[in-house]
């Protein structure tokens, strides 16, 4: 497991850095964020290559992340969902690169 100062330095230049961090802060002060619910998404994967992540994460997260997406505007929750998954899975093959 990686320590969160290493992760952290380790993941600055990964494109979606800026995502992922913002989202591992928000669970761990308990908000439910676009950023936290493409964490709690990647969550597998992202623990895979290293990266230590709450216990506890929102159940059901892609319906929820979509769901509070489309309050902020359904008709373009569908485009704003898939451009932050694409995020997500570009930081998790970076990291991946990274760890090897």
């Amino acid at each position: 497991m990686i320590d969160s100062e290493t992760q952290s330095s380790m993941s600055a230049a990964l494109p979606g850095n800026d995502t992922i961090e913002t989202g591992l802060r928000d669970l761990r002060d308990g908000r439910e964020t676009s950023a936290a619910l493409i964490v709690a998404i990647g969550a597998p994967r992202l623990r895979r290559a290293g990266f230590k992540l709450p216990d506890q994460l929102p159940k059901d997260p892609e319906h929820r992340l979509y769901a509070l997406l489309a309050r902020d505007g359904s008709d373009s929750a569908h485009t704003r969902y898939n451009a932050l998954i694409r995020r997500l899975v570009s930081f998790e093959r970076a990291a991946e690169c990274v760890n090897r």
